[in-house]
């Protein structure tokens, strides 16, 4: 009884938690908004996410007669898909958001020239769900700037390490 429960629990513990992140796009755009959405998804593309197959870094979000689509993002299907089944690995995904949600995305982009970008994909209740953001690209001072700001506080977190241990 135990053990079954342990199980449970094991293959509970496996669906939760982040599939693949987005660095690439915290690094080049200025994350303003965030929304969660689902995706429409295959059952060969289900069994790679699982496997932790999924590049998001090339990913881009189109807005399409009022509905939303996952452009770019990468799936490697497992070599044991079956054979036939035709894996398409970039294929478009649609994107499950609310009439609302939508409305604001396409205002977004259409309107103030922004961009809608994937940040992460991850495990909720057992579903796949993606966290995108509306982002304005950075200019290359702003990259510099960021960098410089997480280098000096590498280097604070360094100093301050070093003088604890002494």
């Amino acid at each position: 009884m135990a053990k079954d429960a342990e199980k449970g629990k094991a293959a509970k513990t496996n669906q939760t938690g982040t599939i693949a992140l987005n660095r690439r796009a915290r690094y080049d755009y200025a994350v303003e908004d965030r929304y969660e959405a689902g995706v429409c998804l295959l059952g060969w593309e289900v069994k790679a996410l699982r496997a932790g197959r999924l590049q998001l870094g090339e990913g881009y979000v189109t807005m399409r007669k009022n509905e939303a689509f996952l452009m770019g993002a990468h799936i490697t299907p497992l070599p044991m898909a079956a054979s036939f089944v035709i894996t398409e690995p970039t294929r478009t995904r649609k994107l499950l958001l609310n009439r609302r949600e939508i409305d604001r995305l396409t205002g977004a982009v259409e309107r103030k020239g922004y961009t809608v970008v994937p940040l992460s994909m991850y495990w909720k209740d057992g579903r796949a769900k993606i966290e995108i953001g509306v982002a304005k690209g950075k200019a290359d001072h702003d990259k510099r700037a960021t960098e410089k700001d997480r280098d000096w506080a590498r280097e604070k977190s360094r100093t301050l390490r070093d003088a604890a241990r002494r």
